[in-house]
């Protein structure tokens, strides 16, 4: 029972990392019609510059603001130049401009910090968190994790619900950027080190429905919860192979997704 309990609480975290990456596809769908397959490797990029930052300061969050802020211009010129003109053009012009980023900034990233693996520090301590007695199997890392994707979540939920100023920014998601720092402390930082990360978010995208911001969080924690349980009692080498099995299910299955939003899209 206590594995259980910690896997679950496991699962939960990393879910909220896949809703992140998740929930950032869908609002760039919803305001583009665009899967932008380079946003992994952007935030890989930008992750390392703050690992630059946080080894020349020794802070973390001097770390995070410039990853956010830095983020936030390589999405803009990307969007000038690289998306804006495929826009409204065959669905396929974007997909392979899109994967042909991908690769440039992972070999702009290769280039410039190598292809070694390297550790990436944590906002709070790793050490696990106990009950009493009973190890729940996360640590304080893993509940800022859970809070701050939440946080963020509900934070766009009110903006692109409640303001006019966030239906003309629906296209205008960060979370990639700011996932990529909060499950960095439990992998490692290389080249191509988001590309699981992206195909198990963009699997949660397509189990909510990618018109759905309440499906890209409950997509996410579904499949993080199960994908640790297939971890914990079958191994860590089937997550993935487990990831992919159920992006297929579902395209197969229901491919609108769990929470598809059928009515009629209003600008």
């Amino acid at each position: 029972m206590t594995e259980f309990l910690q896997f679950t609480l496991g699962g939960i975290s990393f879910g909220m990392v896949y809703a992140a990456i998740a929930l950032s596809l869908v609002l760039i769908w919803r305001g583009t019609r665009i899967l932008n397959y380079s946003q992994g490797a952007m935030a890989v990029l930008t992750t390392f510059i703050a690992l630059n930052v946080i080894n020349h300061t020794g802070s973390y969050w001097a770390g995070f603001v410039v990853a956010l802020a830095s983020g936030l211009v390589l999405g803009a010129v990307i969007e000038r130049t690289a998306i804006r003109p495929v826009e409204n053009r065959p669905p396929l012009n974007a997909v392979v401009v899109t994967i042909g980023l991908l690769v440039l900034i992972e070999g702009v990233a290769g280039i410039i910090y190598g292809g070694q693996y390297r550790s990436f520090p944590a906002a709070f301590s790793v050490t696990g968190l106990h009950a009493g007695s009973v190890p729940l199997g996360i640590s304080r890392n893993d509940v800022f994790v859970a809070v701050a994707v939440l946080v963020v979540a509900l934070a766009l939920a009110a903006l692109f619900r409640f303001t006019a100023t966030g239906l003309r920014l629906r296209a205008s998601a960060f979370n990639p950027y700011a996932s990529r720092l909060l499950v960095s402390p439990n992998t490692f930082l290389y080249p191509s080190s988001m590309d699981s990360i992206f195909v198990l978010g963009f699997t949660a995208a397509v189990i909510g429905g990618l018109d759905s911001p309440v499906g890209a969080i409950v997509g996410g924690l579904i499949l993080g919860v199960v994908l640790n349980y297939v971890a914990g009692y079958l191994g860590s080498n089937l997550v993935l192979i487990f990831g992919l099995v159920a992006l297929v299910a579902v395209l197969m299955i229901r491919p609108s997704g769990l929470f598809s939003v059928t009515h009629e899209r209003r600008v």
